[in-house]
């Protein structure tokens, strides 16, 4: 609870799931490459012996002063202010590299970042226009579209928002931004609301789609996303386990498309007879996409579209 008397409290999504995925086994090395509010991380700690060691990572300045507060004093866990993307130099300097048995990926925004309107990243919540998953640096989503070209704010939307109107839109963030600055959620949420047809989707807001592309773009979600995997088979030694939550398809997609290539191998024409062992895979996947359970949905209903995926280093 902050000094508001608003409630930021956090509930880890597909908690037991992400445990028994990992694996964990007592000595073993972990890493939380997105630690939140610290939900995954505390159950870890909870099976890891005296020898084990979990490493975090989050952007977020408010995640690392939570880090700090709850386990700044456990000799076992580590946090690391910044992206993910930054594992491998960080283990390499460490001498950790291919010595992890487990790297746990929750994507997205958090529920304290959501809920929190000053962070700017909710349309259901006015605040300053912001975006930043670490708003001690870069540009804020208000400053970004004060700036961007009309069809650079509409590739962001039509890509990372996925947003079928997203050149509609673009059009009257520009055309409103000359009368007034856009500095506000509640401002760029009625901009875009008062364009969208009525009759659009009825189980989501006119905005959904804007607010995640502008999102996704500001931090570099997917850009990141696709850096991190790409270290993913460093730093896990053998039979080390990736898990990843994913919140939306374009995250997603770019989970399983990487293990589904890890796990296939190089590629050989499909005409060409060789074996499994030939085509050299690099991971196996554990299983099929795992959704949150009925009685998980009940608690927490922000876990209805979070999706894991799973798979092990060979």
């Amino acid at each position: 609870m902050n000094d508001k008397g608003v409630d930021f409290s956090h509930r880890p999504v597909l908690l037991g799931e992400c445990l028994e995925a990992l694996r964990i086994k007592p000595d073993g090395v972990y890493i939380d490459a997105t630690f939140g509010r610290g939900g995954h991380a505390a159950a870890v700690l909870t099976r890891l012996g005296p020898a084990g060691r979990l490493l975090g990572w989050d952007k977020d300045p408010q995640a690392i002063a939570e880090a700090q507060q709850k386990f700044g004093a456990e000799p076992r866990f580590s946090i690391h202010h910044g992206s993910f993307t930054e594992m491998r130099q960080v283990l390499a300097e460490q001498g950790l590299l291919a010595k992890v048995d487990g790297v746990l990926l929750d994507l997205g925004v958090s529920s304290p970042q959501l809920d929190d309107a000053e962070r700017g990243f909710s349309f259901m919540r006015n605040g300053p226009l912001d975006m930043r998953m670490d708003n001690s640096a870069g540009v804020s989503a208000a400053e970004w579209l004060a700036e961007a070209k009309e069809t650079d704010i509409a590739k962001v939307l039509k890509e990372y928002g996925e947003e079928r109107f997203s050149k509609r839109v673009a059009r009257v963030i520009v055309e409103a931004r000359q009368e007034a600055p856009i500095e506000t959620t509640a401002q760029l949420t009625a901009i875009i609301k008062a364009v969208m047809p009525r009759q659009r989707e009825q189980d989501k807001h006119p905005a959904t789609r804007s607010f995640q592309g502008i999102r996704i773009f500001i931090n570099r979600e997917l850009d990141d996303l696709r850096l991190c995997l790409e270290q993913v088979l460093e730093i896990l030694n053998q039979e080390g386990r990736l898990a990843v939550i994913s919140f939306h398809s374009l995250e997603d997609r770019i989970v399983k498309r990487f293990m589904r290539d890890q796990a296939r191998g190089d590629d050989f024409p499909v005409d060409l007879p060789v074996t499994v062992d030939q085509l050299n895979p690099t991971m196996r996947l554990l299983g099929k996409a795992i959704r949150a359970s009925k009685a998980e949905l009940e608690q927490n209903p922000r876990a209805r579209s979070a999706v894991l995926r799973v798979a092990e280093k060979i």
